[in-house]
């Protein structure tokens, strides 16, 4: 088996595990491997971050990638869970059409976002002071949107007060 790094034309990366690279090149002919997120079928290998041998009693070292940074502020989208980009892997054969169905679906997440985002207030890393303000009648009933930390989310959660995540979007990542 061989690994791969992939790109779609949306820029989206993901991994894929194929027989050989000429089975890699079969399949990307035939339309076979499609994107996890977008279900661009347009997929070409990216450039792939080395790994380095070592001893067999110790683990390969590899250098990290960007996506695998934290912010430095520890600040993260408002929800119970932060938006951490995952591996993905290419699927061809009958699976295929789950993973077009599973972006859609996430494509569908992320239009319902860009409607927040233009229609609710960006209070930034305020977003757990706003929202209490605003649960407690303290502040103007309104649609709002920011950073929060998990420990903050958790607070809000156990206040009654509902925060939800919202997908990171590709604009995000420019």
């Amino acid at each position: 088996m061989i690994h791969f790094d992939l790109r779609c034309e949306g820029g989206h990366r993901f991994d894929g595990w194929f027989r050989s690279g000429d089975d890699f090149d079969r399949q990307i002919t035939l339309g076979l491997v499609a994107c996890p997120t977008c279900a661009s079928v347009k997929v070409e290998k990216a450039l792939m971050r080395p790994a380095v041998a070592v001893k067999s009693a110790q683990a390969p070292i590899e250098t990290p990638q960007a996506s695998e940074q934290t912010s430095p502020s520890g600040l993260v989208p408002a929800g119970p869970v932060a938006a951490k980009p995952q591996e993905a892997h290419a699927v061809a054969g009958p699976e295929a059409p789950a993973v077009a169905a599973m972006a859609k679906l996430y494509q569908a997440l992320q239009a319902h976002a860009r409607v927040v985002r233009e229609k609710a207030e960006n209070v930034g890393p305020r977003f757990a002071e706003e929202a209490r303000r605003i649960h407690y009648d303290e502040a103007e009933k309104r649609g709002i949107y920011g950073e929060a930390t998990r420990q903050e989310v958790e607070a809000l959660h156990e206040e009654g007060i509902v925060a939800v995540p919202l997908p990171p979007l590709p604009e995000d990542h420019n």
